[in-house]
């Protein structure tokens, strides 16, 4: 908490910052199921992304619920974001689909008669 109240000082020295930085310790159970299914992941293929996704979230979030703050919550979010979209099996290009789906519709039917009735007022 005092490491919060130091970084929110409007005149703090940041010289200083090094030294009020608390060190975090994580304690891990290793027969825990989470850690477990991790380690198997991991162990089958080191370069996978979404076991790295996985630990700095598992990161992420027990300095959460420690009471730090993020450094980087924009990273956070991102990792969040692939997450869920992986569980949903949702495609990472399908990003620009929505604007070329808009532009194959059709044009609704009150369009053209909702302008016209605007004009009739003017």
């Amino acid at each position: 908490n005092m490491e919060r109240i130091m970084k929110a000082q409007a005149l703090r020295d940041s010289t200083q910052s090094a030294y009020m930085s608390s060190k975090k310790t994580m304690e891990i159970n290793p027969t825990n199921p989470i850690i477990e299914a991790l380690r198997e992941k991991a162990a089958a293929d080191q370069s996978d992304k979404t076991v790295k996704d996985l630990v700095w979230l598992l990161y992420d979030t027990s300095l959460l619920t420690s009471g730090f703050s993020l450094e980087e919550p924009a990273t956070f979010a991102s990792r969040i974001h692939r997450l869920i979209k992986l569980g949903l099996s949702i495609d990472d290009n399908g990003d620009d689909d929505d604007e070329d789906d808009m532009e194959d519709l059709p044009p609704l039917d009150g369009d053209a008669e909702e302008e016209s009735l605007m004009e009739q007022v003017d």
